[in-house]
């Protein structure tokens, strides 16, 4: 696939040597710290690179001074982690937050918590593999895109992961089935996506071709089971014991 951007979410090629120490040491627990990795995490949403490892450190920080949480902040944690689908980096994201956040109880209400709920929703149509679920989700409240608005490029970023997994399941695919699933608007955007980001070809009658990988490959599988004369004997021999 054409598209350069950085997947690898737990160690980040572009993490710099002062996010190092502070995961890596005692200072993760200082609650200054806070500051660099707010900075830090500004970084990701504009650069298009995602630092689970030391988000999740931030988080930390939240839940060991709950005076210093910004809810912008932690949705932003949130919608970064939701990138990194299929993981369970989202849900290690919430499992840091309080349970009134991350799961409020009836009655219970605050925009943060209506925030986590929502991106809740939108994480788990992405990992139950329900693309078209997820583009109608977010296109159906104007608070979705006020919660992705500070990730750059938040939907070139799914799309580009979806068609990744795809390009693992698939050797052929029409061309409106993608549309659903890349949340595109004609087969025009389909096909300009997929040839220019993606790399693949468009037939004539609309059956978009990927190219072979080791997933989508059709493997012969040659199953062979050694059983000799005398296991066949002895299995007979036990029947014949056990019915006499």
């Amino acid at each position: 696939m054409a598209s350069t951007l950085n997947m690898n979410g737990e160690d980040p090629i572009e993490r710099p040597q002062q996010i190092r120490d502070i995961i890596g040491g005692l200072e993760r627990y200082n609650p200054q710290a806070a500051e660099v990795l707010e900075a830090y995490l500004q970084q990701q949403c504009e650069e298009k690179f995602t630092d689970c490892n030391a988000n999740r450190a931030l988080l930390k920080l939240y839940q060991l001074n709950p005076d210093r949480i910004k809810d912008e902040i932690v949705t932003n944690v949130l919608v970064k982690t939701m990138t990194q689908f299929p993981s369970p980096q989202f849900d290690l994201a919430l499992h840091l937050l309080s349970p009134s956040y991350s799961n409020p109880g009836p009655g219970s209400s605050s925009d943060l918590a209506e925030a986590v709920a929502k991106l809740r929703t939108l994480n788990s149509h992405l990992e139950g593999a329900r693309y078209d679920h997820f583009w109608a989700t977010l296109e159906s409240d104007d608070i979705y895109a006020d919660l992705t608005t500070d990730i750059k490029g938040f939907e070139e970023i799914i799309r580009v992961k979806i068609a990744q997994l795809i390009s693992l399941a698939f050797r052929e695919i029409n061309i409106s089935v993608l549309e659903s699933y890349l949340g595109l608007r004609s087969e025009a955007e389909v096909k300009t996506f997929v040839t220019e980001t993606c790399g693949w070809k468009v037939r004539d009658d609309g059956i978009v071709h990927i190219p072979k990988n080791s997933e989508n490959e059709a493997k012969k599988t040659e199953i062979r089971e050694d059983v000799s004369i005398d296991m066949f004997s002895r299995v007979i021999k036990r029947s014949w014991e056990e019915n006499a």
